[in-house]
């Protein structure tokens, strides 16, 4: 159980720390776009490459960020009939949409490594020339994050079913975060 808890404390610090890190790519974007927009406004000219630079920096924040939101419950959930289940059908019902976000994701993490290594990984960007490479790879690195937070989550929730008496509040509302 002890092995178990350090796995889950370490997986979430990991998507803590590689959500920060995506979140210092909005820094560099936020000043290429401001710098972009005011040399267009003000001197007719504008910085070449910034829609493609945005376009990758995105990427990165969005990939690199999914894991976290799954992390701290930030995903869109619908739960107006789950709710009104008693608490031992919704961790049921917990753990199945986790074993199917699992299953979903397990399919991204494929095809984003497919995607990355096949005849598209020498296509490069048309005004910079930047690889498309390590952002399709991104696409496998961030899918496998959520899909180990997808896991924690599912291992708490089973636990909880397992539970003599499981914890008053409701599957969706429990907020874990990495210190």
């Amino acid at each position: 159980m002890q092995r178990l808890k350090t796995a889950k404390k370490t997986i979430q610090k990991l998507t803590y720390y590689v959500c920060a890190v995506s979140m210092f790519i909005l820094i560099p974007m936020m000043f290429i776009t401001t710098f972009d927009v005011i040399g267009r406004s003000f001197f007719s000219w504008s910085i070449a490459g910034t829609i493609e630079l945005s376009r990758y920096m995105l990427a990165i924040v969005i990939l690199l960020g999914l894991a976290y939101t799954q992390q701290v419950k930030g995903h869109p959930r619908v739960t107006v009939l789950a709710s009104k289940f008693p608490l031992k059908a919704q961790l049921i019902i917990e753990i199945l949409m986790n074993l199917l976000g699992m299953f979903i994701v397990a399919i991204f993490v494929w095809q984003g490594w497919v995607l990355a290594h096949g005849r598209a990984a020498a296509i490069v960007s048309d005004v910079l020339r930047i690889s498309q490479y390590p952002f399709r790879l991104l696409v496998s690195a961030g899918g496998a994050l959520l899909f180990l937070e997808l896991l924690v989550d599912l291992i708490t929730a089973a636990g909880r079913l397992l539970e003599r008496e499981p914890a008053k509040t409701r599957p969706n509302e429990t907020f874990t975060r990495a210190d």
